[in-house]
């Protein structure tokens, strides 16, 4: 049981949240919407990793589903992005961008760049672990509007390197990109600079990592913008904003491994990495976590048509035992309030 001896920040902390996070979380189109987009690819896998890089796309054609059912063709511009996925699976992530003029009138309208993130392999579960990852960000949005939009794509490809030219479906999503979501705060993205975690807006912070330690996430890094970007809302005030959540626990993928700077063995156990605050503020996140538990399970539920019964098992199992540690005053003071990091 939580016992606050004043509830009155709490209460002013929670309703500024909540007011704060309908104002802002406006949506483009391409992700005002819940239903999975359909999209059509073909290229070579071998020749988009030959010929393209951080900064160099080359020209492809994506088609789409579009609002009546039709195929509509679209020129798009296309690049490997990435370090791990990019060297060890079978299918490269990509940067999706286009022109302006050609993606006018389409649901690309107001999105000139997108992340697409595609299977790994070409195992028959291969889709479970995309569901498991993009239930992520689902998640993410119901702890904080500072998150990166997102829509599951079916994706109907045709690898050009194959000789029998047979079109695989496969599932994926599309990310918003940085700069779109800074847009949506009327912020801006800090490149340019190292921010010591310490600087992060202190219920922000304490939101992504309580969020990171729930879906056992520790590959991350603010100072160095490794899988999370830091943004700017005003002249005082900085945030994170997490992405790519393949190596966590909840996710847990074959390829998963463990940083050697981090004192784990597995990225099923949990290791909180966020700096300590006012045990206050801790509490009062864990509250706002408390509230979101059945909607967490039902996000797990809603998507369970992509995973076997004992992968949505496993992702309960795992789940669960984040919701105990909450739940046990103990076991939340050692595993995050006492595991805090003071530098």
């Amino acid at each position: 049981m939580i016992v606050l001896k004043n509830k009155l920040p709490f209460i002013f902390l929670l309703l500024t949240f909540i007011a704060g996070f309908s104002e802002l979380n406006a949506q483009t189109p391409l992700f005002a919407s819940d239903e999975i987009l359909d999209l059509k690819l073909k290229f070579s896998v071998k020749d988009i990793r030959s010929n393209s890089n951080d900064s160099t796309y080359v020209d492809e054609v994506l088609w789409f589903k579009n609002e009546v059912g039709e195929w509509e063709e679209l020129e798009v511009e296309m690049r490997t992005r990435g370090n791990f996925r990019l060297t060890n699976c079978y299918f490269p992530p990509l940067r999706l961008k286009f022109k302006k003029k050609r993606r006018e009138g389409t649901v690309f309208e107001e999105n000139k760049s997108l992340k697409l993130v595609m299977p790994c392999s070409r195992a028959k579960n291969a889709d479970a672990y995309i569901a498991k990852e993009f239930m992520c960000y689902k998640m993410m949005e119901e702890v904080t509007p500072y998150t990166f939009s997102t829509r599951m794509v079916r994706i109907y490809f045709e690898n050009e390197d194959d000789k029998k030219e047979e079109e695989v479906e496969l599932f994926g999503f599309l990310i918003e990109d940085d700069d779109d979501v800074a847009d949506r705060f009327n912020a801006e993205i800090v490149d340019d600079k190292k921010i010591l975690g310490t600087l992060l807006e202190d219920s922000a912070a304490v939101r992504h990592d309580i969020f990171q330690y729930m879906i056992g996430n520790t590959d991350f890094s603010g100072l160095f913008k490794h899988n999370q970007k830091v943004m700017q809302l005003d002249e005082r005030t900085v945030i994170p904003l997490a992405y790519d959540f393949d190596m966590t626990g909840f996710v847990n993928p074959p390829y998963a491994q463990v940083s050697n700077l981090v004192e784990i063995e597995s990225v099923t156990e949990r290791l909180y990495r966020g700096f300590c605050r006012d045990e206050a503020l801790f509490q009062a996140i864990r509250a706002e976590f408390l509230e979101k538990e059945l909607t967490m399970f039902s996000i797990v539920d809603d998507h369970q048509e992509w995973m076997s019964n004992g992968e949505k098992k496993e992702v309960e199992r795992f789940l669960g035992e984040f919701y105990a540690i909450m739940k046990n005053d103990k076991a939340f003071d050692k595993s995050i309030i006492s595991a805090c990091r003071s530098y």
